[in-house]
């Protein structure tokens, strides 16, 4: 189990020897961004590379995050939300690019699709899971706020934002002098891109998401970039700045927000049935039995 605050260092092969604490690679990002851009590769000022990939499932609209360190020799990767369906797909950028896919990291235990960590796991060797402890789902790691996810010279902070569900985090690229701005921060359905995540199902909760984003996401730098699991509308990106200023949700003050999220009345989640057991253990119900 990982403490509170301590660095995440799970992959020796990848490890730098001067990380001692820092979870396995990380993920960090550098750039001028434009708000369309699906890819992209990025230097800082270090001489370290993010590569970026913005990938998409258009069933449930769900949008999967391919990172790596490409200054590493090994090229460490970690996709962010990965889909069942999508996983063929994922795994064969991951080759065409030459890189090392070591985890396979989810913001929470989704309730619209099932989560693609289990299959990648069971067609790429040595792969590692990490969920959020709060979420009480399974995986090989699990994290807090404070964690930090390192692949190469890059890293992901954790931040726990609670209220879609209880186990909700968000993954922020680092901040340091090697690590490149403006920061990124994919926010999973906590704050989506001129809204948020429901809130009536999962220990959800609307107060609790409010405190969550606008303690944990709308303290960043205005210019962090900000990367949604879903998008409905046909965004892919936007910043804090934005959604403090735009967002008709979350620049309301906390009662009117409670009373919006009382009174969405939306329907009942096609997939929640089928898709919450599943991605409570890793997103394959029998990955044990058939490795048995």
């Amino acid at each position: 189990m990982l403490s509170k605050f301590r660095l995440l260092q799970f992959s020796v092969a990848f490890a730098s020897p001067q990380k001692k604490s820092c979870i396995p690679e990380v993920v960090t990002f550098a750039a001028r961004f434009r708000s369309q851009m699906a890819s992209a590769s990025y230097a800082t000022s270090s001489g370290s590379r993010l590569l970026f990939r913005q990938l998409f499932e258009k069933e449930s609209s769900t949008y999967t995050y391919l990172l790596a360190d490409l200054s590493h020799p090994h090229k460490p990767a970690l996709l962010v939300d990965p889909v069942d369906k999508t996983v063929d797909r994922d795994i064969s950028l991951v080759k065409e690019l030459g890189l090392n896919l070591i985890y396979a990291i989810n913001t929470h235990v989704h309730a619209d699709h099932v989560t693609g960590t289990g299959l990648l796991k069971s067609k790429v060797p040595g792969l590692k899971s990490i969920i959020s402890k709060a979420s009480n789902a399974k995986a090989d790691l699990f994290v807090e706020t404070g964690d930090k996810i390192c692949f190469g010279d890059l890293f992901l902070e954790v931040r726990a934002t609670p209220g879609h569900t209880q186990g909700c985090v968000t993954y922020v690229t680092g901040n340091g002098p090697n690590q490149p701005q403006p920061r990124m921060a994919f926010t999973g359905d906590a704050l989506l891109i001129r809204g948020c995540g429901r809130t009536d199902f999962q220990g959800g909760s609307s107060e609790q998401l409010y405190k969550s984003v606008h303690s944990q996401i709308f303290t960043l730098p205005k210019d962090t970039f900000l990367y949604p699991a879903h998008d409905y509308k046909g965004f892919s990106v936007t910043t804090v700045g934005e959604e403090m200023q735009y967002n008709p949700r979350l620049t309301k003050d906390e009662e009117t927000f409670k009373t919006i999220m009382a009174n969405l009345n939306l329907s009942y989640p096609k997939m929640i049935d089928v898709a919450v057991p599943a991605n409570m253990v890793c997103g394959l119900q029998d990955i044990e039995s058939k490795g048995s």
